[in-house]
């Protein structure tokens, strides 16, 4: 039996996550960090103290904040305890802490545990492969209203992904448009940003080219999605080697899916 620390407890995810966890197979949540008005009295064991329950013989998920995932990177790392963080918007001082801790221990860290996204990744690097180097590429995301971080860190994973195929520099992105942009560079990669309602999460990368477009989207519908990839990440990293992983190698693990 897996036992899971799940730091977040009440956010959306963790929520998501707890729900998740109740079918899960070889794995239970025996602990939850979270500050404590949002103690949850349903559930079992919750505390603000992340370091009381961190400790060898469990496994980390952590989906809280940048400040959350730094401490839990520097706590796992200290007691060589296997951990899966899923937020986004660290800056590079928490990018170092969760890289330092993979040292230690096995890391999986992703910007989006859903099995689609890990698709459309891959779909993104056949087309940007098969069309010619002059189409124009873009990235539209969209979010509820209470998401934090703009762009999305998927967004951003796949800017990052037409970046390293193209070979082009960080200085090609462009965050929305506004005012007289001029002819629209053929190294420009645009990214673009909606925030409202309830979406859970969709991303749609669009490639055009002289009379035609195509079109890659993925739309999640129910963060149980996230939850059940997050379950399985942690099932990966219980018997991993220390060192930093993705969702790909997730996936690339037989029977890691489900």
């Amino acid at each position: 039996m897996i036992h899971v620390v799940l730091v977040g407890a009440a956010g959306r995810m963790g929520r998501a996550i707890e729900q998740a966890a109740l079918q899960a197979h070889e794995l239970v949540i025996t602990a939850r960090v979270e500050h404590r008005e949002n103690f949850s009295a349903e559930d079992g064991v919750w505390t603000e103290d992340a370091a009381s329950v961190i400790e060898p013989g469990v496994v980390v998920i952590e989906f809280s904040s940048p400040e959350g995932a730094a401490k839990a990177a520097r706590l796992c790392a200290e007691r060589a305890v296997p951990l899966v963080t899923g937020t986004t918007g660290l800056s590079a001082e928490h990018e170092t802490d969760v890289r330092t801790a993979s040292a230690r221990t096995a890391v999986l860290r992703a910007s989006n545990f859903s099995v689609g996204i890990a698709a459309l990744r891959r779909a993104l690097a056949a087309t940007l492969a098969a069309v010619p180097a002059t189409w124009d590429v873009e990235v539209v995301e969209r979010h509820h209203r209470q998401k934090k971080d703009s762009p999305s860190g998927t967004a951003l994973a796949l800017v990052t992904d037409v970046l390293a195929h193209r070979g082009l520099a960080s200085s090609a992105v462009r965050n929305g448009r506004e005012g007289a942009v001029g002819p629209r560079p053929v190294s420009e990669v645009g990214v673009h940003a909606m925030r409202g309602g309830t979406w859970v999460g969709d991303h749609m990368v669009v490639l055009a080219g002289e009379g035609e477009t195509i079109e890659l989207r993925h739309s999640a519908q129910d963060r149980a999605a996230f939850a059940n990839g997050a379950l399985a990440a942690a099932r990966f990293v219980a018997t991993a080697k220390p060192g930093l992983y993705g969702i790909e190698d997730l996936l690339e693990r037989p029977g890691s899916k489900g």
